[in-house]
């Protein structure tokens, strides 16, 4: 007879980096109603972080650090081992995207390295802190949030595509390896894994009035199988699968793209969608 499937994440600690943001937030509240105790990062997200971990409750609270500086880096785990006694999970979520379009032409360089440093750095600087909790500990997994600018590219953001793609390919392919033998699989425990996942166009605050647009709704799902616009909720419940090691034993170093089919082409004419659906 089939049992309901478990995720085994009740009381287990998760670390979610940028969680005062709308897929980091969406991420946060289903690794709660799985019963974990969860390490809300932010930077700037303050109101928006206290309020959540309010909530949550109890078992969640509220971190600021500014992930491209590795003493907050350190403080933000130091805190969390501090307030649980270990990290079980380490969802890297932090990003940022420049808001202007801008081609490689007219990329000034301080923008380039921004971008870089707030996606990129900030993710080696937090994995490579969890990486010696894994040593520790023994046990432990990752999931890096990427995009999927990193793998079809984003004309006008070069700087955020490039970053997203090392995450979602030389990062995590390396660090695979790397995280099965910091934290060996045993009789009982499957290693140390980590994996990524890419999210197509997806509703947060930062884009919903955009995509109230039904010209744009029509062009961002011309080129998905299923056209309709992604929620921080596909995201959360992909993450929470990849987290657990009961679900996910036997995964790791693999790329998720959440996205709907999204190919690097058109798959739908306009007028075969409609916005009201999507």
């Amino acid at each position: 007879m089939l049992r309901p499937m478990e995720t085994h994440l009740k009381g287990k600690v998760v670390l979610v980096t940028g969680a005062s943001g709308g897929i980091g937030s969406a991420i946060a509240r289903r690794f709660a109603g799985e019963g974990a105790s969860v390490v809300l990062h932010y930077r700037n997200g303050r109101d928006r972080a206290a309020k959540l971990a309010q909530e949550l409750g109890s078992d969640t609270f509220a971190v600021r650090a500014e992930l491209t500086r590795e003493s907050d880096v350190k403080r933000l785990f130091a805190k969390s081992v501090e307030r649980f006694g270990r990290v079980d999970t380490l969802v890297v979520n932090a990003g940022s995207w420049a808001a202007e379009s801008a081609d490689i032409a007219d990329i000034p360089l301080g923008r380039w390295r921004q971008t870089v440093d707030a996606v990129l750095t900030s993710a080696f600087l937090c994995l490579r802190e969890f990486g010696r909790l894994l040593r520790k500990q023994g046990r432990g997994n990752a999931v890096m949030i990427a995009s999927t600018a990193g793998v079809f590219g984003e004309a006008g953001h070069a700087d955020y595509a490039s970053a997203k793609a090392a995450m979602a390919y030389g990062l995590v392919r390396t660090l695979k390896n790397e995280f099965a033998r910091l934290a060996p699989h045993t009789a009982d425990y499957c290693g140390g894994r980590i994996n990524c996942i890419c999210p197509g166009w997806t509703v947060v605050p930062r884009n919903a009035a955009k995509l109230q647009d039904a010209k744009v709704v029509r062009r961002v799902t011309a080129t998905m199988a299923l056209p309709q616009i992604g929620r921080p909720d596909d995201m959360a419940g992909a993450a929470v699968f990849l987290a657990s090691d009961t679900l996910a034993r036997h995964i790791t170093g693999q790329t998720l793209v959440v996205a709907g089919g999204m190919e690097g082409r058109v798959l739908w004419q306009a007028d075969e969608v409609d916005p009201a659906l999507a």
